[in-house]
């Protein structure tokens, strides 16, 4: 088979990518980030985690992107969070590297700081770009405290030295984590951002900080270290980061050099990269790419950009239109890869033309939220545990699993990939 059911040429997906600063990533197929949660008590990555990407090692996809590996051990997104914040466990993430590469794709670091948007049973204090709660989420997140600008500028030198001591242990390049709420994303959204100083008050300002984590990161790792960005198209709240603004990011960050743009939306009040959120036309859904119409616009004003999309991705023919259509660069893969693990391998060979991933609704928002949460987090952990996924399970049983592992308040915390 060497077509689609609608005559596309899916050779289209096998075709290397040569990034401007001369990097290729070997096919346009990419794992993109999902939040394992499978990080030792310490904070260090362990064998869980290097199980779960050694059964991806052979998915097929051309680009692998870790979950968020946090900058800063005081403050996590999630329990079993890595963190990478000096060279303590540099052994474990070079071994890390080494498992993730092994089968051939190029394997890039994403990293993340939460700012606010983190459970209060983790933190009790958090900080954010100003003192406003995460709206909407019962009480689950702390009210964070505002951020000095000599904190914001310390934050700024985490990031870089997550990304040199990442790459220095074998991992390919890095992806700053930049969308769904977490603290660039903060920075980004004026309501969440409401400082009057050199770092908010303006669209410039706003952006500030994740331009000047763009520079000092490439500093650190050099023009031949591929830096790219997972950016929110818009955050789905009225008022907040809209399609404008973040068109007007895209062009400050393509003018310092990132490498590539992934395209996702949402935050944890409006979850629109799930794919469950009411936010998403019926019709966006049929397309399967959630954030298509934003990457054709951003290809229209930037031609040059490579983008990744991600979100929605489930059958071949849309993956092959996507990319014929010239509207991006690369496919993004997540919730899939959990469930089919060899995914990507098969539709290379022409012997899969859809995955069998569709989110599960029930009508009530926060129960599908948590439910297709742990569904996936579940297959990854049995993978991590040396089993194969199990996709038929009840999700009641995976909710229940899911709780057992991360304790009963992750009821009012709502888990996400990445």
């Amino acid at each position: 088979m060497t077509g689609t059911a609608q005559g596309l040429d899916r050779s289209v997906l096998a075709r290397p990518l040569k990034l401007p600063n001369g990097f290729e990533i070997p096919n346009r197929l990419a794992k993109a980030a999902l939040s394992e949660g499978l990080g030792r008590r310490d904070l260090s990555p362990g064998d869980r985690i290097k199980n779960l990407y050694h059964r991806w090692s052979g998915s097929g996809v051309g680009l692998t992107i870790t979950g968020n590996v946090m900058v800063d051990r005081t403050a996590l997104g999630e329990p079993g969070n890595v963190v990478v914040q000096d060279r303590r466990d540099f052994q474990d993430l070079t071994e890390w590297a080494a498992v993730a590469k092994s089968g051939g794709s190029k394997v890039w670091v994403q990293i993340n700081h939460p700012g606010r948007q983190t459970p209060r049973t983790l933190t009790s204090r958090p900080v954010a770009p100003s003192a406003i709660a995460v709206p909407g989420t019962a009480g689950v997140f702390a009210q964070p405290r505002e951020l000095t600008s000599r904190e914001i500028e310390d934050l700024i030198g985490k990031f870089a030295t997550t990304a040199r001591i990442v790459t220095e242990a074998g991992f390919d390049g890095v992806q700053i984590h930049g969308a769904h709420g977490y603290l660039i994303s903060q920075f980004l959204s004026p309501l969440s951002n409401q400082r009057t100083d050199d770092w908010g008050g303006t669209p410039e300002k706003r952006r500030r900080f994740v331009v000047e984590v763009l520079r000092a990161i490439r500093a650190e790792v050099g023009a031949e270290t591929p830096v790219a960005i997972k950016l929110n198209s818009a955050d789905f709240q009225r008022g907040g980061f809209g399609e404008d603004e973040s068109i007007e990011v895209v062009h400050a960050l393509a003018a310092e050099g990132v490498d590539l743009l992934e395209v996702s939306g949402g935050t944890y009040t409006s979850a629109a990269m799930l794919g469950v959120d009411p936010s998403l036309k019926e019709s966006t859904r049929r397309r399967e790419a959630y954030f298509l119409s934003y990457a054709e616009r951003v290809r229209s004003e930037l031609p040059d950009l490579p983008l990744m999309l991600t979100g929605g991705f489930r059958t071949v023919d849309g993956m092959v239109d996507a990319l014929d259509s010239g509207a991006v660069d690369v496919v993004g893969l997540g919730r899939p890869l959990t469930v089919q693990p060899d995914f990507p391998a098969e539709l290379l060979a022409g012997r899969a033309d859809e995955s069998i991933v569709n989110p599960r609704r029930s009508g009530i928002r926060m129960l599908d939220n948590l439910t297709e949460l742990t569904y996936y987090s579940v297959q990854m952990r049995r993978m991590a545990a040396g089993k194969e996924p199990a996709p038929d399970r009840h999700a009641a049983l995976n909710v229940g699993q899911y709780l057992l592992n991360n304790g009963f308040e992750s009821l009012r915390r709502p888990r996400r990939g990445h």
